[in-house]
C-alpha cells in the first residue's frame, strides 16, 4: 500500500502542477475562457487515455497464461523500473525548465490550432503521467494484495491534490522543488526494487541463472518473509537470501544511475 501511495502521490502531484501551470497561462492570455474549457477537456481526455492503457494491460493479461503470462508480467516490471528511472533523470535535467517548456508548447499549439491545440497539449501532458502511473501500479500489482494497492492509490491521489492545493493557497510553506527532489531519490529506490523483483522472476522461471544462490543469509538481521521484512523488501529490493545474479543486477542499476547523474552535473 505504501509503494502505491508514494508512486500515485508523486505522479499525480506532477499532473496537478502541469494543470496549474497551463491554467495560469490561459488565465493570463485567454480572455474568452474558451481555452480554459479546452484545457479541462484535454485533462479529461488524458485521464481517459491512461484508463484505456490500464484496460489494455488487463485485456492482454486475460489472454495469456503459463510462461507467456509470466514473461509479460516480468517485462512489465522491467518497463516500470525503466520508466521510473527515465522520469527521475529527465526531471533532474529538465525540471527547472518545465514551466517555460509548457508555456512555449501551449502558446505554439494555441496559435496553430486554437482551442483544439490547447486540449491536445493538456491531454498529452496528463496522459504521459497517467500512463506511467498505470504501468507502475500494474508492476506493483504483481505482488498481489489488490485491496491494499487500491487504498494506497486512492490515498496517493488525494494526498497529491492536498499538497498541490496547500502550495497554491500558501497555507503551508511547501517547497515543491525540494519535495520532488527528495521523492526522486525514493523513486529510484523503488525502481531498483522492481528490477530485483523482475530478476527474481527470471531466476524462478529458469530464464536466468542465479550464478550463486544464496550469496549470504541475513534473515537473522531482517527476515524478508515477516511483515516488517516484506515491507522493506517490497520498497527497497532487500533480500535476506540474495542470488548473485540479483546482486549484480542491483549493483549494475545503481552504477548506471550514479554515472548518469554525474554526467548531468558535468553537462
Amino acid at each position: 500500500m505504501g509503494n502505491a501511495f508514494f508512486v500515485v502521490w508523486r505522479e499525480s502531484l506532477e499532473a496537478f502542477l502541469i494543470a496549474g501551470i497551463l491554467y495560469a497561462w490561459l488565465k493570463a492570455n485567454d480572455d474568452s475562457g474558451g481555452g480554459r474549457r479546452a484545457l479541462f477537456a484535454g485533462l479529461s481526455a488524458g485521464v481517459g487515455l491512461a484508463g484505456l492503457l490500464g484496460w489494455a494491460l488487463l485485456g492482454v493479461q486475460d489472454e495469456l497464461s503459463g510462461s507467456a503470462l509470466e514473461l509479460f508480467q516480468t517485462a512489465t516490471l522491467l518497463v516500470a523500473a525503466g520508466l521510473i528511472t527515465q522520469m527521475v533523470l529527465w526531471m533532474a535535467r529538465h525540471g527547472r525548465q518545465m514551466k517555460a517548456r509548457l508555456h512555449a508548447d501551449l502558446a505554439a499549439a494555441s496559435s496553430r490550432s486554437g482551442h483544439l491545440g490547447v486540449a491536445v497539449v493538456a491531454a498529452l501532458a496528463v496522459a504521459r503521467e497517467g500512463a506511467e502511473t498505470v504501468i507502475f501500479l500494474y508492476g506493483l500489482a504483481q505482488g498481489g494484495e489488490m485491496r491494499a494497492l487500491a487504498i494506497g492509490a486512492i490515498g496517493g491521489f488525494a494526498g497529491a491534490g492536498l499538497t498541490a492545493w496547500l502550495a497554491a493557497r500558501s497555507l503551508a510553506r511547501l517547497n515543491i522543488g525540494l519535495l520532488l527532489r527528495l521523492s526522486s531519490g525514493l523513486l529510484l529506490v523503488l525502481a531498483s526494487a522492481l528490477l530485483v523483483a523482475a530478476v527474481d522472476r527470471l531466476i524462478g522461471a529458469g530464464w536466468l541463472p542465479p550464478l550463486l544462490d544464496p550469496v549470504w543469509d541475513s534473515a537473522w538481521l531482517l527476515d524478508d518473509t515477516t511483515t516488517a521484512g516484506k515491507l522493506v523488501a517490497d520498497f527497497s529490493g532487500y533480500r535476506a537470501h540474495p542470488a548473485l545474479a540479483t546482486l549484480l543486477a542491483w549493483g549494475g542499476y545503481w552504477s548506471l544511475v550514479v554515472a548518469a547523474r554525474r554526467r548531468m552535473r558535468r553537462g
